[in-house]
């Protein structure tokens, strides 16, 4: 008797997926039976289903869910369903500990400090090799620069590296005060934590529909300026051990590529994939679970944005072709609210609420996804 399948395939961004070319890492897949039946019955069940998807190309990076019957795809994007679908899985671990609540930005001294140390590093090579050649110049006849020895103690050191050292160790030494900034600026939050917004749907969010919705804020504070309302719609990281499964590793083996070997978590094992490489976000306080700093979607887009009102606010829907929330272990799509809080100091604070958002009523689809290196404060909200 024929089979349903659903069928997932996924090759999400890895960390700083600009260092790595998508054809050569493999696609997870996973497919599992919904239903066994006649070919007619089996069409009615799609039917009542979520719609397809398949945002990305197979060639680059790709999010894709389909329906097979047999194991042939079944012509799900020539239908348009009756109604709006809301999925009702249960949400991911990362949602409920990294996605909902209030958070803080980074020190924007870390991306500042990241761009330098990047140029100083190309500087430090660019010196090394020319100490390497230096003897063969000399040999020309040619007068060599920055040559010279400095003496500090008992020892000559080259003039060359005691020039670039302070531009080696003042970064660090800057990205060390940044941290510890954070960590007082954590403490400081977490001693006086605000009164969580109230937040009312005028209507059930649809993708790529606007979004309607009244927000009340019952407490101000005197560094509080602006407040804007905005959401966005991303892919957040399926999990580690789907992905392992999906590909046929064991866990304890090797990761395929893309992966790294998992990292310690100092609250709940399964927060991600084991590719941030500890660099997701700076220095956090080990009293909150998940941590007070957002971190970015590898793969998100930003819909409407506007100052919040005490009147319904309209914000309009992402540019791209977004399929509703999706949980699965393997393809997350998630949907989220941000009050943005512009603050005199300290950088901007963010009050964050998932939201359950229905599909569209016909296939979504995007011929390239949108990309970001994932890190906390490389992304500006």
């Amino acid at each position: 008797m024929p089979e349903l399948q659903v069928e997932q395939r996924i090759r999400y961004p890895p960390f700083e997926p600009h260092r790595f070319i998508p054809e050569k890492l493999p696609i997870a897949t996973s497919t599992r039976i919904v239903e066994t039946g006649t070919r007619s019955d089996l069409m009615n069940t799609v039917e009542n289903l979520a719609p397809s998807f398949k945002l990305g190309s197979d060639d680059s990076w790709i999010i894709e869910q389909r329906y097979l019957i047999d194991g042939e795809p079944c012509a799900d994007e020539e239908n348009e369903r009756s109604e709006h679908i809301l999925e009702n899985n249960k949400k991911p671990l990362i949602v409920n500990e990294q996605r909902q609540g209030w958070y803080l930005t980074p020190n924007p001294i870390h991306a500042a400090i990241r761009n330098f140390i990047s140029k100083t590093v190309v500087v430090l090579l660019i010196a090394l090799g020319y100490l390497f050649i230096e003897p063969l110049l000399n040999s020309l006849g040619i007068q060599g620069i920055g040559t010279g020895t400095v003496r500090i103690g008992l020892l000559d050191y080259p003039l060359l590296a005691i020039i670039l050292l302070p531009l080696l160790l003042g970064p660090l030494a800057l990205r060390v005060g940044a941290n510890l900034a954070d960590l007082v600026q954590q403490q400081n939050f977490l001693k006086s934590e605000p009164i969580d917004p109230s937040i009312t749907l005028v209507e059930q969010p649809i993708a790529g529909q606007p979004l309607k919705l009244k927000v009340s804020i019952d407490e101000t504070r005197e560094d509080w300026k602006e407040i804007d309302v905005l959401w966005r719609v991303g892919a957040l990281p399926p999990a580690r051990e789907e992905i392992f499964r999906s590909l046929g590793v064991a866990q304890s083996k090797q990761p395929p590529a893309g992966l790294t070997t998992e990292l310690p978590h100092h609250w709940q094992i399964g927060l991600d994939d084991g590719t941030g490489g500890g660099e997701e976000a700076p220095m956090e306080a080990r009293e909150v679970k998940g941590g007070l700093f957002l971190r970015p979607m590898r793969s998100m887009e930003t819909g409407g944005r506007c100052l919040l009102s005490e009147q319904v606010m309209t914000l309009d829907p992402p540019a791209m072709e977004w399929p509703g929330t999706v949980s699965s272990k393997l393809i997350r799509i998630h949907w989220e609210l941000i009050i943005r809080i512009k603050r005199s100091k300290g950088g901007p604070l963010l009050w964050v609420l998932p939201l359950p958002v229905m599909h569209p009523k016909s296939c979504s689809q995007i011929s390239a996804l949108p990309t970001n290196d994932g890190r906390a404060e490389s992304v500006p909200i």
